[in-house]
């Protein structure tokens, strides 16, 4: 069976593939399945995003299609960014601005708590839907430390490793992020 990433960011597709590698036959990105969309999330949640994108793609493609939401959630700040993570700064995709802007403003704020949330959903091409949830929970950090990872992650301390999310392994990421929970979630319902 073949499965399309609705998505082209290419740290969340390495990651997925790394997880799903022995459920499907063939998983693709968008760019991969020469699939040029661009669906609008619109959504308030993080779940309603992810189902409109995987229902899309799934239509277009004929294929089984998954895809996911997912951002950072500061407590000090009613949970911002929450759904608009990737475009905190005003532009899509500027991670060292928006961890910058999310730094700023904690930077008066005692909880430093926060935690990442990510919702996936895999459309079958019958119209079939299954969806998973999963949080990593950490601390917001004003030293940015690490090389690996993406996105907040070296602002995004895991207290149980006394490290980043940007400074643990590719592998353990994997094993303990908000994504594999949302994975793992999904393939138990797919056994």
């Amino acid at each position: 069976m073949k499965l399309i990433i609705a998505s082209n960011n290419a740290h969340k597709i390495r990651e997925i593939k790394q997880i799903l590698a022995d459920r499907f036959e063939e998983i693709l990105s968008l760019r991969e399945a020469g699939i040029d969309h661009e669906t609008v999330e619109d959504g308030d949640t993080f779940l309603a995003n992810a189902r409109k994108k995987a229902v899309e793609i799934a239509e277009i493609s004929g294929c089984c299609a998954l895809a996911d939401d997912s951002g950072i959630c500061a407590h000090a700040l009613d949970n911002a960014p929450g759904v608009f993570s990737a475009r905190y700064c005003g532009r899509h995709g500027d991670d060292e601005a928006n961890n910058q802007l999310l730094m700023a403003n904690l930077r008066d704020k005692a909880d430093r708590s926060a935690h990442y949330a990510c919702a996936m959903v895999l459309a079958f091409p019958d119209g079939r839907v299954i969806s998973a949830e999963g949080e990593m929970h950490g601390e917001i950090v004003f030293t940015p430390a690490g090389e690996n990872g993406f996105g907040y992650d070296p602002i995004f301390f895991l207290p149980e490793y006394g490290m980043t999310a940007a400074q643990i392994s590719p592998e353990e990421k994997n094993r303990i992020s908000h994504r594999a929970k949302a994975l793992q979630g999904l393939v138990k319902q797919l056994n």
